[in-house]
């Protein structure tokens, strides 16, 4: 059986894409021994501020990656376009004339997903749809002023991909209220994001006792517009300047409105630093107290459950979490010792702050529950499935 995968991001590139897509191509291959897989990605590009090294070409006996070079690019959409549609002509340049028994394509922002779609009809092949956020949902609380002109098309492009998929997975089970009543005939499956490998059976142990110093704080990931931090990180380290010392790891298009505003709010118990691999990020949960997670306060926002939170709870550290919706009902539900609080509003973070239990937690049972490779067996289980049974769909 040969499986094309499509996803803008693999390893070894530090995004939530990549984790996921990586450990779905370990599953497929451990799951049948005649499957053979081409993977189209990028070359690593998620951080200008991080790279890391990774050939165009890489071949094992069954696995072939082929990562394709984009031009410079930052945060802004004339950015991402350009890099995208580098990303989709090269990517029907390297398939043309294969054959394969199904096109599988993840996405984020929607385009990823219509490029699967498009290369699935032109293959001839059915088409597995990973969809890991709603774009047209985002783009309309994100980029307001661009949603009213572009909504119709994004919603074009939203429909013609459902309708070719003979299977679409939605990530969060907060995205069925948007989905279900559009795509009353798709065939959704559920197949969450979960805990890798790297963070099961960690001792994350404090290095040493807070003692009376400030606590440590840490944030890792995107800084983006849809995390919000240049919102709520400096009114919230300003009330607890004398307790909490925050240490942020990423980069982002938000990034330096977040230096901006800690310039002008005057905080000094804000570190910005880089983003890093696993093991060294392994070494910074290590030193934390508290892992921090916010959400901005968008209504779209309210449908999604963040990778990060898996991570976050296998570490056993508490979660200071600014969320809502089925993200936080999740987090209740599931994880102990996190004290959550409504995006954007720093006095109900502070209070929330004091809930917290300031030393590890066990949740062996969500780690067991929730492990990457037990959800990502069970997700090739049945890409494999469709690969199978599926004939073609008209669109």
């Amino acid at each position: 059986m040969k499986l094309l995968i499509v996803s803008f991001y693999f390893r070894p590139d530090l995004s939530a894409g990549s984790f996921r897509i990586s450990a779905l191509v370990d599953a497929l291959l451990e799951a049948r021994p005649d499957v053979e897989i081409d993977v189209v990605t990028t070359l690593p590009n998620r951080y200008r501020s991080f790279s890391s090294e990774a050939p165009e070409i890489e071949q094992s006996p069954r696995l072939t990656v082929r990562r394709i070079a984009l031009p410079l690019h930052k945060s802004g959409m004339a950015d991402q376009a350009r890099a995208f549609l580098s990303f989709a002509r090269a990517s029907r340049r390297l398939v043309r004339g294969r054959r394969y028994d199904a096109v599988f394509a993840s996405s984020s922002r929607l385009m990823t997903a219509a490029l699967g779609a498009h290369l699935a009809r032109t293959l001839n092949a059915p088409l597995y749809l990973d969809i890991r956020d709603i774009f047209v949902d985002t783009m309309k609380d994100v980029l307001p002023r661009f949603a009213v002109a572009m909504t119709p098309l994004f919603g074009w492009v939203e429909r013609r991909t459902i309708g070719r998929a003979q299977r679409v997975n939605l990530v969060s089970r907060g995205f069925a209220s948007y989905f279900e009543p559009r795509y009353p005939g798709a065939r959704f499956s559920w197949f969450t994001n979960g805990v890798d490998d790297e963070f099961i059976g960690l001792d994350l142990s404090p290095a040493r006792p807070a003692g009376g110093r400030p606590l440590r704080v840490l944030y890792a990931g995107n800084i983006g517009e849809g995390q919000g931090l240049h919102i709520i990180v400096p009114d919230l380290a300003r009330r607890l300047a004398d307790r909490v010392n925050f240490r942020i790891l990423g980069d982002g298009g938000r990034c330096a409105a977040l230096r901006q505003a800690l310039e002008t709010a005057g905080v000094r118990n804000v570190e910005i630093l880089p983003p890093v691999g696993r093991p060294q990020l392994i070494e910074e949960y290590r030193a934390a107290d508290v892992l921090f997670l916010h959400l901005n306060d968008y209504p779209a926002f309210r449908r999604v459950l963040p990778s990060k939170l898996f991570e976050y709870a296998a570490t056993g550290k508490p979660v200071w979490a600014g969320m809502a919706g089925h993200a936080a009902e999740f987090a209740a539900a599931e994880i102990d010792n996190v004290a959550l609080f409504a995006p954007g509003d720093a006095a109900a973070a502070a209070a929330a702050f004091d809930t917290l239990r300031i030393a590890p937690t066990d949740r062996s049972a969500f780690v067991a529950k929730y492990a990457r490779a037990t959800i990502m067996r069970a997700m090739a289980m049945d890409i494999l499935a469709t690969a199978e049974g599926g004939a073609c769909v008209s669109s």
